[in-house]
């Protein structure tokens, strides 16, 4: 084993780490094991959740080398700001030799391109740094809305991406809109998002599916004991349907999906049962 591999440099100084962990969608209840163990054992434990009960968990594991990054947001202050503000301090710690780990609201590697990216150039200087999985709000919604993606397939765009990169659905796939309440919006906002560009969304929309089609505005639950809000709208009431900062579009099926005969005759079992 050599000196790099037991956390320790050349000179027997300990070597800084990264830990990306996340904290589920519902902190009590849906935090690994595995992350709880990463917390607790961290010299610095850097923490960016949404709401106290999730600060109060976090603080709680490590109480000495708890430090929240959710100051890094300000009204109006672009994302790419914050984000590189987070990054930088991830990176601090890292540098001054501590086992840093860094517990984000949901998954640490969805719709969180500062942890990817600390990991990223951690790794670029040399430091061990790594990511575990966790609860995401996709997970809840499968669960919450009763969606197999393997029944259906799924495709998953951010709403903005998906408005002004042309994207192309398959209508017989279930498809699902991320972040469709901060809609082409790059700032934060500590109350209301503009959502004036909702109608673009659903001119995009309009091009795969009827006016009446029926999907599903998702909010999955924070706090224990609450249940998740499970809207049904038909997509035309879009612009009106009150989406939040939190909603999620949800589009099942509009089509069942169109078999190729000649890869079916071609698969052993299929061609078996056809002679």
């Amino acid at each position: 084993m050599s000196s790099s591999d037991n956390g320790h440099s050349q000179n027997g100084e300990q070597r800084g780490s990264l830990t990306a962990v996340g904290t589920g969608i519902r902190a009590v209840g849906q935090l690994t094991v595995e992350a709880i163990a990463h917390m607790r054992a961290a010299d610095k434990l850097l923490y960016c959740v949404g709401d106290p009960i999730a600060e109060h968990v976090v603080k709680s594991m490590n109480e000495n080398g708890a430090e929240s990054m959710f100051h890094y947001y300000e009204e109006n202050k672009p994302r790419a700001q914050t984000y590189e503000q987070m990054i930088q301090r991830m990176l601090e710690c890292v540098r001054e030799g501590m086992q840093t780990c860094v517990a984000l609201y949901g998954h640490p590697g969805v719709f969180a391109w500062p942890a990817h990216e600390a990991i990223r150039r951690a790794r670029g200087e040399g430091y061990e740094a790594r990511m575990l999985p966790a609860v995401s709000a996709e997970d809840c919604l499968f669960a919450d809305c009763g969606i197999d993606p393997a029944m259906t397939g799924c495709q998953s765009y951010e709403a903005t991406d998906f408005m002004i990169n042309g994207r192309v659905i398959d209508t017989s796939s279930t498809v699902i809109l991320w972040q469709i309440g901060v809609l082409g919006d790059w700032s934060f906002k500590t109350g209301a998002y503009d959502t004036s560009s909702m109608p673009l969304l659903l001119e995009r929309l309009r091009l795969f599916y009827p006016a009446n089609h029926q999907a599903i505005v998702y909010e999955a639950a924070v706090y224990p004991g609450c249940k998740p809000t499970i809207r049904p709208i038909p997509l035309f009431s879009l612009p009106w349907s009150g989406v939040t900062a939190m909603s999620t579009l949800c589009i099942p099926p509009a089509r069942a999906p169109a078999g190729d005969p000649s890869i079916y005759a071609r698969l052993p079992q299929y061609g078996q049962q056809q002679r």
